[in-house]
């Protein structure tokens, strides 16, 4: 399992995903789920993924044409003149990959075996900034002010969070801290998710990353924000009223 989020604010776009990928307690690695592109001063693009592991890695794999020659790659996400001709591209090569994974070891259409999901963000050049969240059957949908980010893999820990605490006009700091909070309740709700975590921030109309850096488990902010939001959550319990075993009945 995994936890990856794209949050889409007025100043850009934050990125955050776990590592952890496992076949059971005794079996756990760690994975790089995000992946990152860019051309300084004209596109910035980014890639989380969740899933079956062997077919997030042979659609990254695809698009960065890892089969041929070092000088005969052509990456098509940098070649694609919208975010939504990316998000076209990335979401043929997950169904495609599905599929033949699924012909391959005589799994049936749509068994789930090899099915996977991937959040793409990025901007281009003269375009707003744009968040996807592809499906394993290959369509997608965007971000929006309705539905301003994303969540895949163990979403239902750190959703409430996320729900609470976003405003479109916060800052990337404010941004960061709230999914802090929301990917380390998920860590403590489900052994399958797990640090080390990847952060990104995309600025808008700035084609490089703004923000990027790995955080393991002595990370000092990481750790001062999952022992400060433990003890806030006992305060708010402690300061809410108490239940009496004795009120009036209600009617």
């Amino acid at each position: 399992m995994t936890y990856c989020v794209g949050m889409m604010l007025d100043k850009g776009l934050v990125l955050m995903s776990d590592t952890r990928t496992n076949s059971g307690v005794d079996n756990i690695s760690v994975f790089r789920k995000m992946h990152h592109w860019a051309v300084p001063g004209e596109r910035m693009i980014a890639l989380m993924t969740a899933g079956n592991l062997a077919t997030t890695q042979a659609v990254i794999s695809q698009l960065e044409e890892r089969n041929k020659a070092p000088a005969e790659r052509h990456n098509s996400v940098l070649e694609a003149p919208t975010m939504f001709q990316v998000a076209t591209e990335v979401g043929k090569l997950l169904r495609d990959t599905i599929a033949r994974s699924d012909a391959e070891n005589g799994e049936s259409a749509g068994s789930g075996t090899f099915t996977a999901s991937i959040i793409v963000a990025g901007q281009i050049k003269g375009m707003e900034p744009r968040l996807f969240l592809i499906y394993p059957e290959g369509n997608f949908i965007e971000a929006s002010f309705d539905t301003p980010f994303f969540q895949i893999g163990e979403t239902k820990y750190g959703r409430p969070i996320i729900l609470r605490g976003y405003s479109r006009d916060m800052s990337f700091e404010d941004a960061v801290k709230l999914l802090m909070v929301s990917f380390d309740s998920t860590i403590k709700a489900n052994l399958s998710v797990g640090l080390p975590l990847d952060l990104l921030v995309i600025e808008r109309d700035r084609f490089e990353p703004a923000h990027q850096r790995r955080i393991g488990a002595d990370n000092p902010y990481f750790r001062a924000i999952s022992a400060g939001w433990s003890e806030a959550l006992k305060l708010a319990f402690e300061s809410l009223p108490d239940y009496s075993f004795y009120q009036p009945k209600d009617g």
